[in-house]
């Protein structure tokens, strides 16, 4: 699904991300890497594929797209180095020409010397390529930037003609900003209500479909 944002045109992956042609520029959030291993150390049993499927997944994207950079706006880290952590370390090795950004979550709490291992640029509070702002959660005051933000995790609920109600990620647009949806499979969804003139992209297994408010 391609979109047209601030003049400036966004492609819209199934694959939970957005690619900015122009600048080469390959944008996801809340990644959440070694939330699968914190939950098997405390006792939850959640299967190792579920960090392996993230990776897959950006795998596919960067063979269709070839970015230059990859952006992740917040939560790229679950807390802690741990074993997810490590297998994104021998992702990272498959990539060594691949620009990493990270503007930094509420979860992203590793040293300092952690992100310059694994090769990644990290901005504490935002990052700005006009006429975007990359941001982990939407600001409270508004400028001349449009707000690309995660955070959220947003979803919809979509009814069917048999009284059927399916939850499905989305991409979020409205007058100021946009949402990313959560990267990461092992996440929930916050469900958006929608207001007039918002812009809402339905992320089905096989395609993006909009939704006009």
């Amino acid at each position: 699904m391609i979109v047209n944002c601030r003049s400036e045109e966004l492609i819209l992956s199934k694959d939970r991300a957005i690619y900015w042609k122009s600048k080469a520029l390959l944008i996801i959030s809340d990644l959440h890497i070694g939330k699968s291993a914190h939950f098997r150390k405390n006792g939850i049993p959640v299967p190792n594929l579920v960090g392996l499927t993230d990776f897959q997944r950006l795998n596919i994207l960067i063979k269709e797209f070839n970015p230059g950079t990859l952006v992740i706006t917040g939560d790229m880290f679950h807390n802690n180095i741990n074993s997810d952590a490590i297998a994104f370390q021998e992702w990272r090795s498959k990539y060594p020409h691949l620009k990493i950004i990270l503007v930094k979550g509420n979860h992203d709490d590793l040293k300092k010397e952690d992100y310059e291992a694994f090769g990644i640029e990290v901005y504490t509070k935002e990052l700005l390529i006009p006429p975007f702002r990359f941001i982990h959660d939407k600001p409270h005051e508004i400028d001349a930037y449009y707000n690309i933000s995660g955070h959220l995790h947003p979803g919809v609920v979509i009814y069917g003609k048999a009284r059927q109600r399916l939850k499905f990620p989305c991409f979020y647009f409205g007058a100021e900003g946009a949402i990313m949806p959560a990267f990461s499979v092992f996440t929930g969804l916050k469900i958006l209500t929608p207001e007039t003139g918002d812009r809402f992209y339905v992320i089905t297994p096989d395609k993006v479909i909009p939704i006009i408010q």
